[in-house]
């Protein structure tokens, strides 16, 4: 039979499919089997239609066949085949699928068999790999068997061939290795085999390669007791299946282990630690999917870094669409590890994308309230693995609070837990609040490096006199949030830094309070010359006790804010995010040893020791609040000086 030519404008669309739309040539085999399966469910529901009794799906089979002589991989079915002119119409028309039309018309078949190939597109990719295709079928219920022929761009033949038994073979001779392109690693068996568990796994026929093994040759009990014996091997070849049909998400979760949810996990994400939680869901309706999520247990080496790719493993009726379909999750979700799994998403023709998203955002919607609801039932029945969750990723949770200005804040603020100065247990805002005393206006917090020196902190003694608890805020994103979210139960959050603390005074306090500030003006007037533009102002602090300084801060910008603005700006070398700088409030206690002698000072017109006393104060305040000094050296001239 003469060449003919492709059909809608083939010649291009064969080179967009080749060189644009598929964009990892190591689809072409699952395309392939995909169809092969298609064929299969198709004569499977074709026969049980007319009555044939007795069948079962491991009568069927899908064979891969490399031939590294002649350069061919070979991909055969025993599915329903195709006749010359299904021959024409499924592979000389781009984009024809046979089995789209035959879900079409067979909705009963539609629920019973898993018709995942587009045959007229998805066989076009193994052009990505094969310089010639023959596709040698024969149809169920006919004799004759037809060869489908292409080199592909320029045309294919349709012609007469033989094949003994029903179904359809794909043999591929691959293009030439290049110093770039090594097409020949497709007819290696690990790789074929690593394709296979990659990406059709799950198909729900065998597919079955002959593969190379090795065995210990028997030997003798004579020769087994010589000094120098030593185990000879042979080689052998046998069928094996390569792919394990059942995928675990499809069975009942009754009829599943924890150890097989852990092993399935551990292997299947590369992982040695068993997970803290898994999430095993079905939804049926409107979009119908399954799927398996896991809360990891510890953090992956490369979480919090650019290189670390979010998202779940996305599957359309068991074979494997993308690795990361960032889609589904959420980024303050971007810790959970599993798979999706429907029968429902609308595919385009690489099957690589999604035509619309549609489905797509419904599914991961349903998902994000999944993971919701189980992390919260987490907290409330086992406090123990969700306080581990939260000590790995609850770094990504705060900064789920803080992204996009705050549109998630509500979603994720119950997730949200701190240490406190009352508690060694990770505390959530709600029993924070539940401890409030009942004088108490807000919710405190503190901002440091760790829990032990943020309870050394000065600013901290007054709120061990009181007894309230102050949540300890470690990470450098916990004060963004923090003000993203603003209050918690309309208890609004507050710095110990903070120059208004909400402490109500009586009338006698507040006297006492103007007298001692009235009293205190000249000193703290000439600390402030001294400092200048340094400082916003200089106060007589009503917080400290036992320490002589501390810095309050102002409106707006905190210190620790200031802090991790200006580590960043170090590391990204924007100097203007570097130069903003937190109104600092020198505080000053009043009721120290060290303030009489900074009086006495200003009493005696003593310039030069108010400015030393003044400077090295602001320098302590900075050193109290992990700020570098401006110049260190003068610090420690300064010192010296005091101890002549």
């Amino acid at each position: 039979m003469s060449k003919k030519q492709f059909k809608a404008e083939s010649k291009r669309m064969l080179d967009l499919m080749i060189n644009s739309i598929y964009t990892n040539r190591e689809i072409f085999l699952r395309e392939i089997i995909s169809n092969a399966s298609d064929a299969i469910d198709k004569r499977y529901y074709e026969e049980a239609k007319s009555g044939k009794t007795g069948l079962s799906r491991e009568n069927f089979e899908i064979r891969i066949e490399p031939n590294k002589d002649a350069r061919t991989l070979t991909i055969s079915d025993n599915g329903i085949g195709m006749s010359a002119e299904e021959l024409e119409e499924n592979l000389g028309i781009i984009a024809k699928s046979g089995s789209l039309g035959f879900k079409a018309e067979n909705e009963e078949a539609a629920k019973d068999t898993d018709i995942i190939g587009q045959f007229g597109v998805g066989f076009y990719s193994a052009f990505m790999v094969a310089k010639h295709i023959e596709v040698t079928s024969r149809k169920l219920g006919e004799e004759q068997a037809h060869v489908w022929i292409s080199d592909g761009a320029d045309g294919y033949s349709v012609e007469d061939g033989s094949r003994d038994e029903v179904g359809t073979t794909v043999q591929l001779t691959l293009r030439d290795d290049t110093e770039d392109d090594k097409y020949n690693e497709f007819l290696e068996e690990y790789r074929l085999r690593s394709l296979v568990t990659k990406y059709s796994d799950y198909i729900r026929y065998p597919i079955v390669m002959n593969v190379e093994k090795s065995k210990m040759k028997e030997a003798s009990e004579e020769e087994k007791a010589k000094e120098d014996y030593q185990p000879e091997y042979e080689t052998y070849r046998e069928d094996e299946r390569l792919n394990s049909m059942v995928p675990i998400w499809k069975k009942k979760k009754s009829e599943i282990t924890q150890e097989e949810y852990n092993e399935f996990y551990k292997s299947k994400f590369f992982d040695w630690n068993d997970p803290l939680k898994v999430i095993h869901t079905n939804v049926e309706g409107v979009i119908s999917y399954d799927a398996l999520l896991f809360i990891p247990s510890q953090v992956p080496f490369n979480y919090y870094t650019k290189d670390f790719k979010k998202g779940l493993q996305l599957y359309s009726s068991g074979v494997m669409i993308m690795d990361h379909c960032e889609d589904l999750l959420p980024d303050y979700f971007s810790f959970v590890k599993g798979l999706v799994d429907s029968p429902d998403l609308s595919l385009n023709i690489s099957r690589e994308m999604l035509q619309q998203d549609r489905q797509l955002k419904a599914i991961a919607q349903r998902l994000e309230k999944k993971i919701s609801s189980t992390l919260l039932e987490m907290q409330e029945k086992d406090r123990e693995s969700y306080d581990k969750m939260f000590e790995a990723f609850g770094m990504q949770l705060k900064y789920g609070i803080y992204d996009q200005y705050g549109v998630h804040k509500d979603k994720l603020k119950d997730f949200i837990e701190f240490y406190s100065s009352t508690t060694d247990e990770l505390a959530t805002f709600k029993e924070y609040v539940s401890r409030m005393r009942d004088d108490q206006k807000y919710i405190y917090y503190a901002t440091g490096e760790s829990k032990e020196k943020i309870a050394k902190m000065p600013q901290m003694d007054l709120f061990k006199e009181k007894g309230y608890e102050v949540l300890y805020c470690t990470d450098e994103i916990d004060e963004f949030a923090l003000k993203i979210l603003q209050n918690y139960d309309d208890k609004e959050f507050k710095s110990i830094s903070d120059k208004d603390l909400g402490f109500e005074m009586s009338d006698e306090e507040k006297k006492a309070q103007e007298e001692k500030q009235e009293e205190a003006k000249d000193v703290l007037s000439a600390v402030k010359e001294a400092l200048g533009d340094k400082v916003a102002s200089v106060i007589l602090s009503t917080r400290l006790k036992d320490h002589p300084v501390c810095f309050a801060s102002g409106d707006g910008l905190s210190l620790e804010m200031e802090k991790v603005l200006k580590a960043q700006a170090e590391i990204t070398g924007n100097k203007e995010v570097g130069a903003i700088k937190a109104d600092k409030i020198l505080e000053l206690n009043g009721d120290h040893p060290f303030f009489a002698a900074l009086k006495a000072a200003v009493d005696s017109d003593n310039k030069e020791k108010v400015s030393d006393y003044a400077q090295l104060l602001y320098d302590q305040a900075l050193i109290i609040e992990g700020l570098p000094i401006d110049d260190p050296v003068a610090f420690s001239n300064r010192i010296c000086n005091l101890m002549k």
